[in-house]
């Protein structure tokens, strides 16, 4: 079956691309600089030329779309959506929070996620209609259903400091109201653990479909809830998100948009 070729594939992939990544840290890495603050390593584009290869060589029918650059074009109607390093500037500094994400598209619709920690090897994996996983075990979202005690958390877009559409408001605004705000610099990780109830909500704008390809699909697997900010259905063409336990939707829904 082809889940089960794709399954087999990505689980390579984010190996082989996880062991790029932890053999990177312990050399001198190459830094450049996409915009201002915007980072890219020489590691991402080896772990994305590592990633991509092996998709085309394995199943040369399928699309892939990769966050640095590469496309591959295929007719079969699946596609890849790769993000080789989530968590570049983190990463840039030695700091452990970064993931391989990999997310793939049927006829527009995601049926497959996985999200590969290198530093804790955790692997996050989720199939459409057959639930989320980390390391083979099921998840769940959590049961907080209090903002109060709730803890969450976001990013910043690179243009944070000259942009007026900046997350900083909403960020004040759930700081006053939750239990805590994290902000660890993985989308993908982020979502991934909101599906396992290590988060309760996250929420972050400004982001590019393979950042939330196969971690919004871990949440709606793991039983939580998926939208835009303003609670219409979340699509990745859309560069923003809200993912929470479902408990919490219309609670942070009301911080976003004022109406508390």
């Amino acid at each position: 079956m082809e889940i089960d070729a794709i399954r087999e594939v990505a689980l390579r992939a984010a190996k082989e691309a996880g062991a790029i990544l932890r053999q990177g840290l312990e050399q001198q890495r190459i830094i450049e600089f996409k915009g201002e603050k915007n980072l890219v390593t020489d590691i991402d584009r080896r772990s994305e030329k590592a990633i991509a290869e092996i998709v085309r060589r394995e199943l040369p029918h399928h699309s892939v779309v990769c966050e640095e650059g590469t496309r591959l074009q295929g007719d079969s109607g699946y596609r890849w959506l790769i993000d080789p390093l989530d968590g570049t500037t983190n990463y840039a500094h030695g700091y452990p929070c970064f993931s391989v994400s990999i997310g793939v598209e049927k006829d527009g619709e995601l049926i497959f996620g996985l999200v590969y920690d290198p530093s804790l090897e955790e692997l996050f994996t989720a199939e459409r209609g057959g639930g989320a996983f980390l390391n083979g075990k099921r998840l769940q979202v959590s049961a907080i259903a209090s903002l109060s005690h709730a803890l969450l958390a976001t990013g910043f877009p690179n243009d944070v400091a000259g942009a007026k559409h900046n997350n900083l408001d909403y960020f004040v605004r759930f700081m006053k109201r939750a239990q805590g705000v994290r902000r660890p610099g993985s989308a993908a990780l982020d979502l991934c653990y909101v599906a396992a109830g290590r988060f309760d909500g996250f929420w972050e704008l400004k982001l590019h479909p393979w950042d939330m390809a196969a971690g919004s699909l871990m949440v709606t697997e793991a039983g939580g809830r998926v939208t835009d900010l303003h609670g219409g259905p979340h699509r990745l063409s859309n560069p923003q998100i809200l993912a929470n336990n479902g408990l919490l939707h219309d609670e942070m829904l009301r911080v976003l948009t004022m109406e508390d």
